[in-house]
Formats: C-alpha cells, structure tokens, sequence
C-alpha cells in the first residue's frame, strides 16, 4: 500500500512539473534548479546565524516525490573581497534538514513555480511584441509611474519615458492613445516594451494608416522633421506616374490629413512635395515664407537665406522653429538674414528643441527641461514655478534662463501693446 502511495505522490509531483514546462515552455531542469536555489536561501534566511563560519549549503531534490533535504559542506576556499565561496569539501555533507522543513520546501516550490510562470508569461510577451517594432497600436492609459506613463498594450504594459512623450501633452488615466512601439530596452526593474508619441515613425505610420497611396507604396514619405507635439514637415514623392504625393496625405477637403493631425493632438504638419533639386525643396522647406533669396553651398552644407522684412518672421517661425525643422528636414546648416544683412538667425539642423539654440545650458540643465517639457522659452515663461525654485538646477543656469524668459516676455508685451493702440504690425505673425 505505501509503495502504491509513493507512486501516487510520484504522479503528482513529476507529472505537474511536467505539465506547467510544456505548458510555459520551460524547461523542467530550470524548474528544479530554481526551486533548489530558493530552498537554499529559505534555509539561510531562517536557521543560519550570520556569524557563524561560512558553509556551503545545497538540496537534494528529489525529482519524483519532491522531498527535499539540506545538506552543509565546510568552505576551503572564500574570495577575501566579496566573501563569495570558491570551494568547498562535499566528501561528508552533513544533513542539517530541520524539523517542519517539508512545509517550508512545499511553500517555497509554489512560490518559485509562480515567479517562473510570470516570467515565462513576460518572455513570450517581450518575444511576441520584438516582432512588432515599428507598428503603431492603441493603448490606454493605466498609471502614472513618476514621469513614466504605464500602457495597457491589451497583451503586456508598455512604457512611455518622458522623453518619448509629446510636449504639451497632458495624460490621463483610462483614455485610449496611439502609440509606435518603439524598442525592448532594459530598465531597473527588467525588460520593459518601451512606447512612443514623439516618435517621428508616428507619424508616417499615422499617414500609413489614413492614406492608401502611402500604404501601397505609391506615395513615399522621402524627408521627415519633427517637433513633437508642436509642428512636423514632411516631404512626400510620388512612385507612380499620374498620383499627385500632396493631395494622396492631404485628402478631399483635407479629412486625411485631418485624422492624422487629431491623432496627433493638434499638432501642426507641413507637407511638401519632394524634390531632388535643393533650391525647390528648401523654397518648400521655408514655407510659408514666400520670396526669399536663398544662396546654396552645396560643398560646405551651407544656405544663406536673405528674407523680405515683411518675410522674416514666417520664414524663422515662432522661437525658431520653422527654421529649424527646415534645416532638420534638407540637412543644410541655415542662416537667415535681413534684407540690410543682418544675421537674424543661424541653425545647424542639429537642434532638438529650442532650447538648444540657448546659449551656455548644460547637459543637466537641457536634461531636465527635456523632462518636463520645458523645451521652449514660452513653456518657460509659462511654467516657471517648474523650473525657478528648482533645486535640480545651479543658480548660474537659472539666471540665463530667466534672461532669455525676461527678453521673451518683453517682446510680448511690446507686441501687446501695439495691438492695444491698433497699430499695424510691420511682420505677420505666424
């Protein structure tokens, strides 16, 4: 009767191993490894006094049955800097298996059998998602995480890190956004799917999506440039005769591109059509300033821009931007001048934010704003209390920001103040 028990017990044990390695696939061997290490710490956890004279402890576990036993070896060797044992004598281990050990063993073996289903659960998920870089998906929003925001992928939780957020977005739990799955990256709590709005591949995937000519391949996004959350240019071919690139993304009556930007919460998007002759692309790229004297130096990467007065502000855009995204999109290193020759402003197209346009801030400095959203100087001017009593920053780094915000809201208040008296503005605004 005891031997038909045993086998019983034999059953059980060894065929439910078995069944949950199939079923996870896991490897039975790791599963007995793991539970043998987690017994191991259960024992030193418990019974072992931190200062006695270092052992070496194992588990014989037995495969079929599941009992296990805890045996001590004496130490030969132990490495004097991180007291990590090199060897040790197992000619006679001593069983030093206490009392009850049978309980704690069964307890430990659920707990290590879980943690392996959760981590076999996380690898196919990881493994499923590594074959779905690049696409986009609709995600809702489960928590805020610090500055991170947690996803539910409908499969697994992605993460949004700051820096992949839109700037000017603002999320909130349980509403539905679309993401670009962006990388598998490791983080300090594991591998983690990583998620993107700032992503540029958004947006051509958005367009993807909305548009059947890009879909297909007849219409090719050929240069793209972005700001996320503020303003995109693209500039779009045709790969088919007779398929106008710019009315394909732009849509009857502009629905197209409308579905795109309200994915993109408002933000703004420029579509050019492609051109290999640089002096076509970068008109298009400047757009909408119109009539502008543009002098290029292919071999050096270099353009001089002489813009009209009433030109000039369109053709820089607001702090900058239009400029920037021009010189991002054609590779070009721009200069734009007045019409006396005046330098008005330089970019080397290697510019995030506008914030990389000032002057002396540090890697730190930059950092932080990045992470708050704080990337131009109208966020800083509006978002003060964000960055002025901050004790992340050096006071040196504070004053050259307060200097530019102070310079900025001057400029605003003068140009107030001239809409106030009804006067004409010289330069339209953007």
């Amino acid at each position: 009767m005891q031997n038909a028990n045993s086998r019983v017990v034999r059953t059980e044990f060894a065929a439910a191993i078995t069944q949950i390695a199939n079923e996870r696939k896991i490897s039975t061997d790791s599963i007995y490894n793991a539970i043998k290490q987690a017994l191991v710490s259960a024992y030193r956890k418990q019974f072992v006094d931190e200062e006695e004279a270092p052992s070496y402890y194992f588990v014989d576990l037995n495969e079929d049955t599941g009992e296990s036993k805890i045996f001590k070896c004496p130490v030969t060797k132990i490495d004097e800097e991180t007291a990590e044992i090199l060897e040790w004598d197992d000619s006679k281990p001593e069983d030093v298996t206490p009392a009850g050990f049978g309980r704690i063993a069964a307890q430990t073996a659920k707990q290590v059998i879980l943690q392996k289903i959760r981590e076999s659960e996380k690898d196919q998920i990881l493994s499923e998602y590594e074959d779905r870089m690049g696409e986009i998906i609709t995600a809702q929003i489960l928590r805020m995480d610090g500055r991170q925001v947690i996803l539910d992928l409908g499969r697994g939780q992605g993460v949004m890190p700051p820096e992949e957020q839109m700037r000017g977005e603002f999320y909130k739990v349980n509403t539905r956004i679309t993401v670009l799955i962006k990388e598998i990256r490791e983080t300090h709590r594991g591998q983690a799917i990583i998620v993107s709005r700032a992503s540029q591949d958004l947006v051509i995937k958005l367009f993807e999506r909305e548009v059947p000519e890009v879909q297909t391949g007849a219409v090719e996004v050929a240069l793209i440039a972005r700001e996320a959350g503020v303003r995109t240019k693209l500039a779009v071919r045709s790969t088919q005769d007779g398929v106008d690139p710019v009315g394909s993304c732009v849509g009857q009556r502009g629905v197209r591109v409308q579905e795109v930007i309200r994915e993109l919460n408002n933000e703004k998007l420029d579509i050019i059509p492609w051109s290999d002759n640089p002096m076509i692309l970068l008109q298009g790229a400047l757009a909408p300033a119109e009539g502008l004297q543009i002098n290029i130096m292919e071999e050096e990467g270099l353009v001089e821009v002489t813009a009209p007065d009433d030109q000039l502000s369109l053709a820089i855009g607001r702090g900058g931007q239009n400029v920037r995204l021009a010189a991002k999109l054609t590779n070009f290193k721009i200069t734009i001048k007045s019409a006396d020759g005046k330098v008005e402003s330089a970019v080397t197209g290697e510019e995030e934010y506008e914030i990389d346009t000032f002057d002396n801030i540090t890697d730190e400095t930059r950092s932080f704003l990045v992470d708050n959203k704080l990337t131009t100087v109208g966020d800083l001017s509006r978002f003060k209390n964000k960055w002025v009593e901050s004790t992340e920053l050096e006071e040196d780094q504070v004053a050259l920001l307060m200097t530019r915000v102070e310079e900025y809201e001057a400029a605003d208040e003068e140009v107030s103040l001239l809409k106030r008296n009804n006067f004409k503005l010289d330069t339209p605004t953007e």
